[in-house]
């Protein structure tokens, strides 16, 4: 009995062996089939999501709604992709629009927007609030913008495309090929997901490749990997070309280099009879114009007497407008469309009154985070300014932290308004714990290149101080100072039986005297006819748009000719 189990368990196990053997070999064979002949993947992915996607630069770029045949896009998405200066104003609930010569107005659910003040009728709203998201219609902005668009068959997608944008086309070849390997695949392989079927002599996009893959889009905007071996390139380039006809504002100009004195205008205007001559200078910029409350009312000091007397010297007027160097003020009044555009019509009405060449922006004190306002009030000025005829300059300080510098965007104000004026001093301000120069020249030169990292030189401006401090420090380390003018300068030194002498550190001309009764050491910078010819010669050396002076008042004789930018005029032999 033993003796038959025993061979009944022997065949059994051949059997299995054979069996195993068969097995191992189907496998082998069957890795090999999948290694060198994979089967294309059958799953399905979905391109596109939502309704109505857009198409923006080979990608969906989120959803539009279409509704009676207008095509809204979200706000977010032209603020992201199209224009980042598009802004939303919650007070107005108005989506702002500003180009070089325009600002658009657009109400919400309104079927009127505005151009410059002027109304536009349209038989749609132009923007709307969607599901808590704004939407802007497509149609009335392409007249602004370098875009066109398509709405694609089937899928209802948005393609929008830009100016200068290439578009290659092919189509599917016609040759006989498995269904499966027709399929626009979401990587370069037959094992990726795939996206759409492509059918033969189907038309495409093609807009990149991946080793032996084409990636190519349908004509109803679907995309995906295709093999390069089942796509026809065609010689057919498309270029995208989107022109606007360009309304040209014609801005006085001024031969030769900017000569800009601000004339400082506390109470009232100077006398014409009684001012000096000021030969070289070309401009003068009076401080007429404040910001007086929040609700953007202008306090003006303006003088019609003094703009005639200024025009028959041959000089350009450019009115200064100022914040009150008041950071919650300033707030309070730019945070608004409505207020901004209040301060707008002041300026320009003043403008006309006084007849002015030019708005010369003096916004200082701001708070940081409201570095934007400011930007978008000189986006929404300079269109009006410019269709008014009117130059616009704007005053900045070198790059820096604090409430005085942190808040200008300078880049863009650079690329709105015409010139932009580096007030070039007060590297020790009047309540400075140390005694120094109001601008040593190093000091002015090394921010000089800074900013023109960022500003061009043919927009930058030069401003300079017509000033020095007089600084006493007491024994006891007490440090104050007083602003003086030139003549007051040379009055001091004189009366003090002082000589300067040439400060290498600073590149001007310094004193020093102790008065043992005060216990006091006072020292001083010069600003002679030697360091603002060495300013003139820096606004050359870096062929910049001219000098600006602060301010006429402290100015003597020789600080107009030691200032011109032509070189055979009164140039000084430098130390």
């Amino acid at each position: 009995m033993a003796r038959v189990e025993f061979h009944k368990q022997k065949t059994h196990s051949i059997g299995w062996i054979i069996a195993g053997l068969l097995i191992a070999f189907l496998l082998i064979i069957s890795s090999i089939i999948l290694l060198f002949y994979p089967f294309a993947s059958s799953e399905k992915e979905a391109y596109f999501q939502g309704d109505n996607p857009i198409l923006f630069e080979g990608k969906q770029a989120g959803n539009a709604i279409i509704e009676n045949d207008s095509v809204y896009m979200p706000y977010t998405f032209l603020k992201e992709y199209i224009d980042d200066s598009i802004t939303f104003d919650e007070k107005s609930n108005s989506i702002i629009l500003t180009t070089k010569n325009k600002v658009i107005q657009m109400p919400s659910e309104s079927l009127t927007y505005y151009v410059n003040e002027k109304p536009v009728q349209l038989h749609f709203s132009v923007f709307k609030v969607n599901n808590g998201e704004k939407y802007i219609a497509l149609e009335p902005i392409l007249a602004y913008y370098p875009i066109e668009y398509s709405i694609m068959p089937e899928t209802n997608a948005i393609w929008l495309k830009k100016d200068g944008e290439k578009i290659v086309h092919g189509h599917v070849t016609d040759k006989k090929i498995n269904e499966e390997k027709l399929r626009l695949r979401t990587d370069s392989n037959l094992q990726s997901p795939y996206t759409v079927q492509a059918g033969k002599d189907d038309k495409l996009f093609i807009e990149g490749e991946k080793e032996d893959y084409y990636f190519v889009r349908k004509e109803n905007g679907i995309a995906g990997y295709l093999k390069k071996d089942f796509v026809m390139k065609e010689d057919l380039i498309e270029k995208v070309s989107i022109t606007h006809e360009k309304e040209e504002i014609v801005v006085p100009k001024i031969d030769g280099p900017i000569h800009l004195t601000w004339e400082a205008v506390y109470t009232k205007n100077p006398d014409p009879a009684k001012m000096p001559k000021m030969p070289g200078v070309n401009v003068i910029s009076p401080t007429w114009f404040e910001l007086g409350d929040s609700s953007g009312a202008i306090k003006n000091l303006g003088s019609l007497d003094f703009s005639t007397w200024a025009g028959e010297q041959g000089y350009q007027v450019w009115g200064l407008f100022s914040n009150a160097f008041d950071p919650k003020l300033t707030h309070e009044a730019f945070k608004d469309f409505e207020t901004r555009q209040k301060m707008i019509r002041q300026l320009l009405h003043f403008s006309q009154i006084y007849q002015l060449n030019g708005i010369n922006l003096d916004i200082e004190n701001v708070n940081p985070d409201d570095g934007p306002l400011i930007t978008q009030f000189v986006r929404e000025a300079v269109p009006y300014f410019h269709e008014a005829g009117l130059v616009v300059s704007m005053d900045v300080t070198f790059i820096a932290s604090g409430n005085w510098s942190a808040f200008y965007e300078r880049d863009k104000l650079a690329s709105l308004v015409d010139y932009m004026i580096v007030m070039a001093y007060d590297e020790h301000w009047g309540s400075s714990p140390v005694a120094g120069s109001v601008a040593s020249l190093p000091w002015v030169e090394a921010n000089l290149q800074k900013l023109l990292d960022i500003v061009p030189n043919d927009h930058l401006i030069l401003g300079v101080p017509l000033y020095a401090r007089l600084w006493a420090e007491k024994d006891t380390g007490e440090v104050s100072s007083k602003a003086l003018s030139m003549s007051k300068v040379q009055e001091w030194l004189t009366e003090n039986g002082l000589t300067p002498a040439y400060d290498e550190a600073s590149g001007q001309n310094y004193a020093e005297l102790y008065l043992e009764a005060e216990q006091t050491t006072y020292k001083i910078w010069l600003e002679d006819e030697l360091s603002l010819s060495k300013r003139a010669d820096l606004a050359m050396k870096y062929d910049l748009a001219g000098v600006a002076s602060w301010s006429r008042f402290f100015a003597d004789e020789s600080a107009w000719t030691a200032l011109s930018l032509k070189e055979e005029e009164g140039q000084v032999t430098k130390k």
